[in-house]
């Protein structure tokens, strides 16, 4: 872990791959300090915010090099009971027969393992209440489309590349769409507004078109 400064109200901590920063951003969550204000996990990074009257830089940059040692030194991130989240989704999206041609499997298997594995939320991106969604079960690895739609319907569940995701409204989208929910994934008038929070476990259900 690196950790960079980020003005006088932020330190962001880089990591070298996606499983690190999940699973830092874990043990940051469950060893959190006051004047740690709110943690932003990325791909890559974890931005942390802090109350400079509460919480030196220095501070922070030692708690968040501590907490982190500790986790990897443990090989364990202790978390408390993780918030979670069950996704009804109709599994006809316009890209599935093309996504099944594209991993060797069946349309049936495809579904299979998209619903049965648990995803879960390594960060928000793209649009608000996007969630990028990874999981070590479903060994998806998929390119996006060779041309993006111009328009793709909110509750589109997509695949592209590790990840799969839900978007939340009607936007431009490269990713191969297999399904659909009715679930509204952003809702302002909502506390909060997101439906999946990063950390958060998403299972799919299937349910019949």
């Amino acid at each position: 872990m690196k950790v960079l400064p980020f003005g006088e109200r932020a330190l962001l901590a880089e990591f070298a791959s996606l499983t690190q920063t999940m699973a830092a951003f874990q043990a940051f969550s469950a060893a959190r300090v006051p004047g740690i204000v709110e943690l932003i996990p990325a791909a890559t990074t974890v931005l942390a915010q802090i109350d400079p009257t509460r919480l030196s830089l220095r501070a922070a940059e030692q708690w968040l090099s501590d907490t982190y040692a500790r986790a990897t030194r443990s090989n364990t991130v202790r978390v408390g009971e993780a918030l979670s989240v069950t996704i009804p989704v109709r599994y006809d999206g316009p890209d599935l027969a093309s996504v099944a041609l594209l991993l060797g499997v069946s349309i049936d298997e495809l579904v299979s393992r998209h619903s049965q594995a648990h995803w879960q939320c390594a960060f928000i991106g793209f649009a608000p209440g996007f969630a990028y969604l990874a999981s070590t079960e479903a060994d998806f690895n998929l390119p996006r489309r060779e041309t993006s739609r111009t328009s793709v319907a909110p509750g589109s569940v997509g695949l592209a590349g590790e990840f799969t995701g839900i978007y939340p409204r009607n936007s431009p989208g490269g990713w191969q769409l297999i399904g659909a929910t009715d679930v509204t994934l952003w809702d302002e008038a909502r506390d909060p507004p997101a439906a999946i929070t990063p950390g958060m476990i998403v299972r799919f259900e299937v349910v019949t078109p």
